[in-house]
């Protein structure tokens, strides 16, 4: 397999076949991301793209989902896309769904009937970084679009019928901030379709812009116990049906949960974290971690 750059995949893509399709990430400015720094974007030729859906072939001729690697594939626009994802079932006859990285910037250049015609050829599983949905959080994150754009931009996905997941992100709104950002996430939230909305909680590497910014005094981090409160604040106020998977490695305690059926479980699960660890125990954790 052609692999060059760093690759990267969601944990609820662990049993889809990776295959490389873009390097890097289109953006690479948002404030507290440091993945892709240093390293160009770039697309596989369909040459290299068809000489590795022949590898795949060879080991899973049976594969049913494939993920496509790079920090944003979907930043491809639809003629540049479509050839690469027709040929999928030329290798894969199997397969019926391809999924990647978007971003909310990414929808911006395709149309709905653009839309539609990538999901009747298998696009179905977008994971989108939207990290927030308060506009202030989203300003701080750099992110290039605020939450008009998050709700605009899915409803053409859901117009599409096309399935996505989100990221939210506790802490990045900052000390004293998460109650706001986690009321304005969970309303933009919940006028959306998300089947999954995977949580992270903001950790600080040297080389991103908040890193910087808290070495200046100028962005104060949420405590540990004030991450957990937030994401409290929004299972509560997320009123949608969906999948919360707050397991990754950056959660000092990792949750999994069906909306809203299992909303107190969730919320109970966190207070008792809350009451029963010390800050100092998470703040550790935090601290010890090189990477995500």
């Amino acid at each position: 397999m052609d692999f060059t750059g760093r690759t990267w995949r969601p944990p609820y893509e662990a049993d889809s076949c990776i295959i490389p399709l873009t390097t890097g990430c289109t953006y690479r400015r948002c404030s507290f991301c440091n993945l892709y720094h240093g390293e160009a974007f770039g697309v596989a030729s369909l040459a290299e793209f068809e000489r590795n859906l022949e590898e795949i072939k060879g080991y899973q001729p049976g594969a049913r989902r494939i993920f496509l690697t790079g920090a944003n594939p979907f930043a491809l626009s639809y003629e540049k896309l479509k050839p690469y994802i027709l040929t999928v079932r030329d290798y894969l006859i199997k397969c019926q769904s391809i999924a990647m990285f978007a971003s909310i910037r990414d929808i911006r250049n395709k149309e709905v009937w653009q839309l539609r015609k990538l999901r009747a050829m298998g696009v179905n599983g977008l994971s989108i970084g939207t990290e927030s949905g308060d506009d202030d959080t989203l300003k701080l994150a750099n992110k290039g679009y605020d939450a008009q754009d998050i709700l605009e931009q899915c409803r053409k996905l859901d117009e599409a019928g096309i399935e996505y997941y989100f990221v939210y992100m506790t802490g990045l709104a900052g000390h004293e901030n998460g109650y706001r950002n986690a009321v304005n996430s969970a309303r933009v939230f919940s006028r959306l379709n998300p089947y999954f909305i995977s949580v992270d909680s903001l950790t600080l590497f040297e080389g991103t812009k908040l890193y910087e910014l808290e070495k200046e005094g100028e962005f104060i981090p949420a405590g540990e116990k004030e991450r957990l409160e937030e994401l409290q604040i929004f299972v509560r106020n997320l009123q949608i049906r969906t999948h919360l998977l707050a397991n990754t490695k950056s959660n000092f305690v990792p949750l999994t949960a069906y909306l809203p059926k299992e909303r107190e479980k969730v919320i109970a699960e966190l207070q008792y974290v809350i009451d029963t660890v010390s800050e100092d125990e998470m703040l550790a954790y935090r601290k010890n971690m090189d990477s995500l």
